[in-house]
């Protein structure tokens, strides 16, 4: 009866230590995305309510992509700037970067979570950003 313990116990660890595919984000993080809340060491450092910038990615075939901030207008339409950075997406041992490059400077950000609900980002500095897709305000009145 020992073996089949051990086999079990096994079978349990490897279980429990297998991690979500990444690549499994990808699809998600194209889109319009409204922040939700900002954390360091899982304490809230600010919640939003309502913003009035919203963080737009294209994610393109070949995992480029670029990343830029746009203004929602009360029409439903965007203020778009012709100002955006750069990215490639890298999967580096089940971990989804993403990495920028603007005028000679390099950084990156973790993805923590892309769902269709969801998108966790981190940075170096510790921050973690939550977004939440974002909603269009319909302000036309059902009749």
């Amino acid at each position: 009866m020992k073996p089949f313990k051990i086999l079990i116990l096994l079978i349990f660890i490897t279980l429990s230590s297998c991690k979500e595919n990444v690549e499994n984000y990808i699809p998600h993080i194209s889109g319009y995305w409204e922040i939700e809340s900002v954390k360091n060491n899982n304490e809230l450092l600010k919640s939003y309510t309502v913003s009035t910038n919203i963080d737009f990615f294209i994610v393109n075939e070949d995992l480029s992509g670029f990343r830029k901030k746009v203004a929602p207008t009360l029409d439903g339409k965007y203020n778009v700037t012709d100002d955006n950075i750069a990215f490639n997406l890298v999967n580096e041992d089940n971990i989804l970067k993403i990495k920028y490059s603007k005028n000679d400077i390099s950084f990156e950000e973790t993805i923590l979570n892309a769902s269709e609900t969801k998108l966790i980002i981190t940075n170096d500095a510790g921050l973690v950003y939550t977004y939440k897709p974002y909603k269009p305000i319909n302000l036309e009145a059902n009749e």
